[in-house]
Formats: structure tokens, C-alpha cells, sequence
């Protein structure tokens, strides 16, 4: 949840700043500089290992996206294989977790290939559009544990 929202604290800085020139040295100045401002400094700087060179807030909003599409697909992956001995209640909750983990790749997606054709003319609107399916994506996140809520035993 933490990478999700770093990811729409990329996204905002994102929306507020111009096309920046790269310098030598930027990429990790620029990660240091927008980790350091995270809700989760510690563990924005450990998944920004995974981001590559990031030299532009674009860039790195671009790899935030990533890292985060990733973490979905590897937490839905997770889920799918511990439905085996569960509970009814406990298997639904996993298997709508699994689906919400669906729905967070395809907004993390489209935000992603919003983030790729950002144009001057229409930057506002596609931020706009970006911002948006990334809170889609939290809120789908949000939403797979508030399945949990009730839930006894070991799932949660």
C-alpha cells in the first residue's frame, strides 16, 4: 500500500512541475529529493531500486507506476495460492482481493501509458486522468482489506 502511495505523491509533484533537463547525478538526487518527502521514506528508497535511471519527475512517476503494477501482480499471484484449506469467508475475501489486484493493474496501466504521451497542450487534462486512475488503484487496494475486516484465523 505504501509504494501505491508514494505513487500518487510522485504523480501530484508530477502534475505541478515543468519538463526538467537531465543533469549527471540527477536520476539519484531526484529519488533522494522525492523519498526523502514520502510517507515511506525508507521503503520509497528500497523499491526505488527497481525504478532504473530517473533523471525527470516524469520518469520517476513512470517507474513508481511500475514498481507498483509489480507489487499487484505479485500480491495477487500470493493471495491465488493460499485459498487451499480456507474457510468460505476466508476463501472470498482472498478471491475478491485477487480481483481487486486485477483492477489495480488495469488503472496502474492506463495511468502508466497516460504517463508515456504526456503532451503540453492536454498536460493538465491527462494528470487529471493519471491522478485519478491512480487513486482508483488505492482505492481498490483499500477495498481488497477491508475484505479482511471480520476474518478470524491466520489470512489476515
Amino acid at each position: 500500500m505504501g509504494s501505491t502511495f508514494f505513487l500518487l505523491t510522485l504523480l501530484v509533484l508530477l502534475s505541478s512541475s515543468a519538463a526538467v533537463e537531465s543533469k549527471p547525478g540527477a536520476s539519484s538526487d531526484l529519488v533522494r529529493s522525492s523519498c526523502v518527502h514520502a510517507s515511506y521514506p525508507t521503503l520509497c528508497f528500497r523499491l526505488s531500486s527497481y525504478s532504473g535511471p530517473a533523471n525527470t519527475p516524469r520518469d520517476l512517476a513512470q517507474a513508481a507506476v511500475k514498481v507498483s503494477m509489480s507489487r499487484a501482480r505479485w500480491v495477487s499471484t500470493f493471495l491465488t495460492t493460499r485459498v487451499t484449506g480456507k474457510s468460505k469467508r476466508e476463501r472470498v475475501a482472498l478471491s475478491d482481493c485477487v480481483d481487486q489486484m486485477s483492477e489495480s493493474m488495469e488503472e496502474l496501466s492506463k495511468t502508466l501509458r497516460e504517463l508515456k504521451h504526456l503532451r503540453g497542450e492536454t498536460f493538465g487534462f491527462q494528470m487529471s486522468n493519471a491522478l485519478t486512475w491512480a487513486s482508483a488503484a488505492l482505492t481498490n487496494e483499500d477495498t481488497c482489506l477491508d475484505g479482511f475486516q471480520g476474518v478470524d484465523g491466520n489470512v489476515k
